[in-house]
């Protein structure tokens, strides 16, 4: 059985509420399920969201509590996790749209020697150091929000895609072109991408992690649009076709050509446009969203991924440092694994501040954050970053849109933590329940 019961606070003037408990009925299988959730409310100032908000500090929880039962039970914490694999949502009843986390932890073990691990509690050492190895499993949503794209082929030869969402640094100008790369198989070199105006197609927020899931079938659905047009125009206006009806015509590798010949035969597009005197094609393409609809859903679509940390213990000046993070993610196909992984490794420095440093500390007096600035709230820095591997596997969720891609970066922050307190009791034997593991929580270690 599972009962996960959450707090949290905010300020008198607010209403929004953390989910903490998101992921807790469907990580693992328990046929006996309790979450429930309660606010208090302070005199601070109304909080807004960071990344990870909800699943983040729940998974803490959970994660935390899987690594304790295991060394209750005497088992190894990735097999107590392999055990308990739910074959369906059991929180929806329903099947999974994908879901590889059994993938993510043995393949996360075998990547990070998981099975060198000795459980004893401060028993692994190198270079004089303690050695503590952790692990935790993590989720995130995987949904979309509404979009709108627009596809130009331009007579120049070159590609323009638009779409009023942003890039904040996770990829979204190179996503978006490789995006229509694929579907035109046109060079990225001449493919433009145009976001971040109010006057464009109306795109996603920068939120969740779904903005590259949300725009798939937005700017396939303009690309095919326009494509179609492009074709309309070989067939009305170029001679090269001989009036070639619409249906005896396609598209591929940038090129219009007959269906029964090789694209190589064809025309290029510019080419097209030039000998029906045109000066582009716009294509225009329009999704829904799936996030927040009510009602029973087909499928349930999230993204996994397993975190295996080591920290090194040094009990004769009490230093802890994480030294070495494998992650491995489930989440669907990775369009850009370089932006990718630097999501995963920016969030697991997150995860770094999240176990060891980070803490809003208020005055009891006026409810005034004390430590509000970057001298006194301290943040991981390159120094604390530890050696990080992240590993993607490939499997297209094409439940969730064409290309089969979730979002992912968030994920990364989540679980992270708990692994990082577990390696933390592996190797001094202190158990932190409350963040960031401190100091003073460290000088109860009994390793020498």
């Amino acid at each position: 059985s599972l009962q996960h019961d959450y707090l949290y606070h905010r300020a008198l003037d607010a209403s929004y509420k953390e989910n903490c408990g998101e992921a807790t009925g469907f990580l693992y299988s328990t046929p006996n399920l309790r979450v429930t959730a309660a606010f208090a409310e302070r005199n601070v100032g109304p909080a807004t969201s960071m990344r990870g908000p909800g699943a983040v500090p729940g998974l803490y929880a959970l994660e935390s509590a899987m690594d304790e039962l295991a060394i209750e039970l005497k088992m190894d914490p990735v097999a107590l996790r392999l055990k308990n694999e739910p074959s369906i949502d059991e929180s929806e009843n329903g099947p999974f749209s994908s879901r590889h986390l059994t993938e993510c932890l043995t393949t996360g073990a075998g990547k990070f020697g998981w099975s060198k691990r000795d459980p004893e509690i401060g028993s692994m050492r190198r270079d004089g150091k303690v050695l503590g190895w952790g692990v935790g499993a993590c989720s995130w949503i995987a949904e979309r929000f509404p979009a709108q794209a627009s596809v130009m082929f331009n007579a120049d030869g070159s590609v323009r895609v638009a779409s009023g969402t942003q890039d904040i640094g996770t990829g979204t100008y190179t996503v978006l072109g490789q995006m229509v790369a694929q579907l035109t198989g046109i060079e990225l070199s001449k493919i433009k991408v145009v976001i971040g105006d109010t006057s464009l197609p109306p795109g996603p927020i920068s939120g969740g992690s779904m903005a590259t899931a949300s725009l798939v079938p937005a700017v396939a659905q303009a690309a095919r649009d326009a494509i179609a047009k492009l074709i309309a125009a070989a067939s009305d206006g170029d001679a090269h076709f001989g009036h070639a009806g619409v249906d005896q015509l396609a598209f591929a590798n940038g090129r219009v050509h007959r269906k029964n010949e090789s694209p190589d035969a064809g025309r290029r597009f510019e080419q097209v446009l030039a000998a029906a005197r045109l000066g582009h094609v716009e294509g225009n393409g329009k999704s829904e969203g799936t996030f927040g609809k009510k009602g029973k859903k087909d499928h349930s679509s999230h993204s996994f991924g397993a975190h295996f940390a080591e920290v090194t213990w040094q009990p004769e000046i009490a230093r802890l440092r994480v030294s070495r993070v494998l992650t491995v993610i489930d989440a669907g196909r990775i369009i850009n694994p370089l932006t990718g992984r630097n999501q995963i490794e920016g969030a697991v420095v997150m995860g770094v501040g999240m176990a060891l440093f980070e803490e809003t500390r208020y005055d009891p007096r006026n409810g005034m954050a004390i430590n509000s600035n970057l001298a006194d709230y301290i943040m991981a820095t390159h120094a604390d970053a530890p050696d990080i591997d992240v590993v993607f596997l490939d499997y297209p969720d094409l439940k969730l849109n064409e290309m089969g891609a979730r979002g992912i970066g968030e994920i990364g922050l989540a679980g992270i933590a708990a692994a990082i307190t577990a390696a933390v009791h592996h190797a001094t034997g202190v158990r932190v329940r409350d963040l960031p593991v401190r100091v003073e929580d460290l000088l109860a270690s009994k390793v020498a």
